[in-house]
């Protein structure tokens, strides 16, 4: 249970957006980053001064965070993403719907012809990229709440292990029991994914079918991600039921390959 290096890698993503902030704030107010270089030497200066680059720093930030919080905290998803990009189309840009994708080439507008007048420009992205890491900084509290789940947390990590012990007994030659124990890591995995997205299942024993149908009925996964997963569990089921033939190993390496990647990519 990696919770320790699970909060070590919250710290740095948290201590990254606060220098991405102070960023910004040294680009709107230029005195701001003079009187904050004096707490250092010239030397210890040099070393950092590159944390503060949000033009440079930022996309990497955004996709690390954006995953946390589809992981940790899906319902405030939508929020996360609307403060980098307009959830819809726009007109014209104003201070209401200016987001942190137009602060990063340094979008300004501005009405009027020789006596131009600002309309909004980019010190309306600080108090946006402020909330993104506000929810970042939520995160960490969710660790210290006794309300936490922890096991949406360290399932990856279960799931994971269990998934090398499919390949080992692949490795052994048992076919049949490395596709029924890959079998229940996905079944495992698509049930975390209805309860993080809120997806009912009236069946008290569902199967990989039930939880398939049930996630493209809520639009969690399109279409071609459904049929994927009812080609995996077609595989599970030969492997859960008897027959004459057993399965052959490379039905079981596309199994397992096809758990890696539903578990990478549906959360």
């Amino acid at each position: 249970m990696n919770i320790e290096k699970y909060k070590k890698d919250l710290e740095d993503l948290i201590g990254r957006g606060d220098s991405l902030y102070f960023g910004m704030i040294f680009e709107i107010n230029p005195q701001e980053k003079e009187e904050f270089k004096k707490r250092y030497k010239k030397q210890e200066w040099e070393k950092i001064k590159g944390e503060f680059d949000f033009r440079k720093n930022y996309q990497c930030w955004y996709s690390e965070a954006l995953e946390c919080v589809r992981q940790l905290l899906p319902s405030r998803l939508e929020d996360f993403v609307s403060f980098y990009k307009s959830k819809t189309n726009r007109r014209e840009i104003t201070v209401t719907n200016y987001t942190v994708s137009d602060y990063i080439p340094g979008l300004s507008i501005t009405s009027g012809g020789y006596d131009k007048k600002k309309i909004v420009g980019p010190d309306a992205a600080v108090p946006l990229f402020k909330q993104q890491l506000e929810i970042i900084k939520s995160l960490k509290r969710r660790f210290e709440s006794s309300l936490f789940d922890i096991r949406h947390l360290v399932q990856a990590d279960v799931f994971d292990n269990e998934l090398e012990v499919v390949e080992e007994l692949l490795k052994k030659g048992f076919a049949r029991a490395a596709g029924a124990v890959a079998g229940v890591v996905l079944e495992g995995h698509l049930e975390t994914v209805c309860e993080n997205h809120n997806v009912k299942i009236s069946k008290t024993k569902p199967t990989i079918s039930d939880f398939n149908d049930a996630l493209k009925n809520a639009d969690v996964i399109d279409t071609a991600t459904w049929r994927r997963i009812q080609f995996l569990g077609d595989i599970r089921n030969n492997c859960d039921h008897k027959k004459k033939d057993d399965p052959r190993k490379e039905e079981i390496e596309d199994l397992i390959e096809g758990v890696k990647k539903i578990m990478k990519n549906i959360f």
